[in-house]
Parts: C-alpha cells; structure tokens; sequence
C-alpha cells in the first residue's frame, strides 16, 4: 500500500530571487487526475491610492464545468455560478478600513444581492490581532455570505502583504517602519512563532 503519494522532491532557491521553490512531480493520492469538475478562484490585489492610502481588491469566481442541478432541484447550463468583488480603502497609518464597495457581478440568487448591505459595519476596522473573528460576529453565517466571507478572510493578510509592498519598492525600504512591519509576522505562522529561529534573527 502506498502510503505517501509524494514522489521524491527537491528544494532549491532561486539563485536571481532569493526565493525557495520545491521542485518535482506529484500525483493525486497515487492516482492520475480525474475529470475536473469545480473551479473557485480568488484573486487578490493592492493598489496605491494616495500617499496615506491603498486600495485592496479581492474577486472571487467559482465556475461549474458541466450542466448541473441545484441541491434545489433547479437545473442550470455549466458557467459561473459565483463572481463577486471586495474593495477596501485602507489608511496606512492606523491600518483601518475607511470605506468598503461590493460589486455582486454573478450570484445563484435574487436574495443573494441583500448580503452585500451588511458590509458597511466593516468601516473602521483595524486590520489587528482578533480582525477574522470580528467580521464573523458581524458578517459571518446567517447575517452574511459564505463567499463574501471567504474573500474577507483572505484580504486581510494580503493587505499586510498589499502594505509591505509599498514600502519595499521605496528607495529608503521600511526605514523606521521595519518594525512595525516585522510584528505583524510575529505568531503569523510556524516559521514566525515568537519562539522560533526567524524571529531570533530579525527581532534581537
């Protein structure tokens, strides 16, 4: 029985980037691909607004490839079934949303454009310790949409990645803000635990 589908890999880093790439082939549990049925795609992005702001945009489409049925029982022609876009004005110094627009482009349901209205209590949020579990009180579950809610949680680390890219094409870099910058990766994830070597390094 095979017990990891994982054939041997290799890591390298990108002599030009700097970057880790593990390298290799992979299959699907030990078996080759199947049909593809279900696409969702979620497309993240920051743009400079002004000096003190930045937008951040997330787009979600999800597509079915074949003719399907509803868990309704309405039958519909494969397509997208899901297409919405988040944007948020995010003001660089506080790390707060200031303004927040919803585009529902492509949704199953009339009752589906009525989710986008709670939104607006997103305003003035800070992008902080405790940001996910906040709008799942005020935007999560039967006050919501489950896909809305899916880009929310997705844009709030790349607006920390939106941010650091902001700063790092500037010819001074960070300067004074470096760490400021490095405390947003502190407890972020494994390789960053308060206690582990990148934090060591970079923050002693």
């Amino acid at each position: 029985m095979q017990t990891n589908s994982f054939k041997q890999l290799t890591v390298i880093t990108g002599i030009s980037t700097g970057i880790f790439i593990r390298e290799g082939e992979m299959s699907f549990f030990g078996k080759s691909e199947g049909r593809k049925i279900h696409t969702r795609n979620i497309e993240l992005s920051t743009y400079e607004y002004d000096s003190e702001r930045l937008v951040i945009e997330g787009s979600l489409i999800e597509k079915r490839l074949f003719d399907f049925e509803y868990a309704t029982g309405e039958k519909k022609p494969a397509g997208v079934i899901h297409h919405m876009t988040l944007r948020w004005l995010l003001n660089i110094g506080t790390f707060s949303i200031e303004d927040i627009d919803a585009e529902m482009i492509a949704v199953p349901h009339q009752e589906c454009f009525e989710t986008a209205g709670g939104l607006t209590n997103l305003k003035g949020m800070q992008i902080a310790a405790g940001f996910i579990v906040k709008i799942k009180e005020l935007v999560g579950g039967t006050k919501g949409c489950s896909h809305l809610m899916a880009l929310l949680t997705s844009m709030a680390p790349a607006a920390i990645q939106g941010y650091a890219a902001y700063h790092s094409q500037k010819p001074s870099g960070f300067g004074p803000l470096r760490s400021d910058a490095l405390r947003f990766l502190v407890n972020s994830c494994q390789p960053w635990r308060s206690d582990g070597p990148l934090v060591q390094k970079y923050m002693k």
